[in-house]
């Protein structure tokens, strides 16, 4: 399952540090090959310790871990969404990915610009978010106020159905627009998330915003006021955050695995930056991970939350999904606390589940299908 979030951000907020030590962790994973799939993508795993307990209990001769991918987005400048600078590429990437990482800096340096040579050296992580949320909204609305013009005219005379309900949904979207707001701050019930997803909005794309920090702050980085006022911020859109320091990452991304967390420790870390933005992407996708398991092959794959037993079986191959029969099923926790399969059987444990069965995260399943 191929999904992307793509990294936003203001020239010299470190989103081209970040990319670069995501990139290069990418390529220090020792189970799976390093993809570039071309210059601005980098694919690293996805960190899960349910792998490695269960590579312990199987002892296969290979672990596969699941993994995710980040897009390095081109650069933004004010008016993009009439075309200035690369504005147009930059929005055309951002409608490609599922979801926006967006770098803001959250310290002060003299020795970095300000964007549009701003005359204070003390940044200002609001006025930097706003830029680039000011342009998405910008181009959103001029979508939704195309769309409206066209889909007014039927919705308030042959009151077609599908125009109606488009419509309406442009009705609710379009003051909030106009407002300077993001589409995202809105709730939409089960129809109208229908309706919005066919419009294919930026602004409703799940947004993490990534508080860049100094190496001298990012042990106690939640006490500071940039990182309080970047939360209080993404709350009004719910929206999620993460707080790294990307030139550490950048340094991390160099060592290997005793050094990592030699280095982590001396910081007061229990992870990097980029296994935690990793993480956070992952899930704000909605995304789970269910397993299957054996003496040739521990692996880990990628689901959407809430899919059943046979589309999860057609991440593996469509024939699992065509000729599905069922799907011989334990859960990661029984199997870690019975020690074995048989245990997990002996049990009672062991289940076989059907084709309406929603898959679990931690799920570990084998697939029975005739094709």
């Amino acid at each position: 399952m191929s999904l992307t979030a793509g990294i936003v951000g203001l020239p010299n907020v470190g989103k081209s540090t970040l990319f670069n030590a995501i990139t290069r962790a990418g390529a220090e994973a020792a189970n799976y090959p390093f993809a570039t799939i071309d210059p601005n993508v980098g694919m690293v795993e996805v960190p899960d310790e349910r792998l490695t307990k269960l590579t312990e209990l199987y002892n296969p001769k290979k672990t596969i871990p699941t993994t995710f991918e980040f897009t390095d987005i081109a650069g933004i400048v004010k008016g993009a969404s009439k075309g200035e600078g690369l504005g147009n590429k930059f929005l055309a990437n951002i409608r490609e990915v599922d979801a926006i990482v967006h770098v803001v800096r959250a310290f002060d340096d003299e020795n970095v610009m300000r964007e549009n040579n701003r005359e204070s050296d003390f940044v200002d992580p609001l006025a930097d978010i706003e830029t680039i949320n000011l342009e998405l909204i910008l181009a959103d609305l001029e979508s939704v106020n195309k769309r409206y013009a066209r889909v007014e005219k039927i919705a308030r005379t042959a009151k077609v159905k599908d125009a109606v309900a488009e419509f309406n949904v442009l009705s609710k979207i379009k003051p909030v627009l106009e407002d300077g707001k993001s589409a995202r701050t809105l709730d939409f019930d089960e129809e109208e998330q229908k309706v919005v997803k066919s419009l294919f909005l930026l602004t409703t794309k799940p947004v993490l915003y990534v508080a860049n920090v100094s190496e001298d702050e990012v042990g106690d980085a939640d006490q500071l006021d940039y990182v309080k006022k970047i939360r209080d911020f993404a709350a009004t859109e719910n929206a999620e955050v993460a707080v790294i320091s990307a030139k550490i990452e950048e340094e991390i991304a160099e060592l290997d695995d005793e050094e990592k967390a030699e280095f982590l420790e001396s910081l007061g870390l229990e992870e990097s930056g980029v296994d935690q933005l990793t993480r956070a992407a992952y899930h704000l996708l909605g995304l789970a991970t269910y397993f299957t398991a054996g003496e040739k092959e521990v692996r880990a794959w990628t689901f959407r939350q809430g899919m059943k037993a046979p589309q999860t079986a057609g991440i593996i191959h469509t024939d699992f999904e065509k000729g599905f029969i069922r799907a011989v099923t334990m859960s990661y926790d029984d199997l870690i606390e019975y020690g074995s399969e048989k245990a997990v059987k002996e049990a009672g444990r062991l289940r076989e589940e059907g084709k309406d069965y929603v898959v679990q995260d931690g799920d570990i399943m084998e697939f029975r299908f005739n094709v």
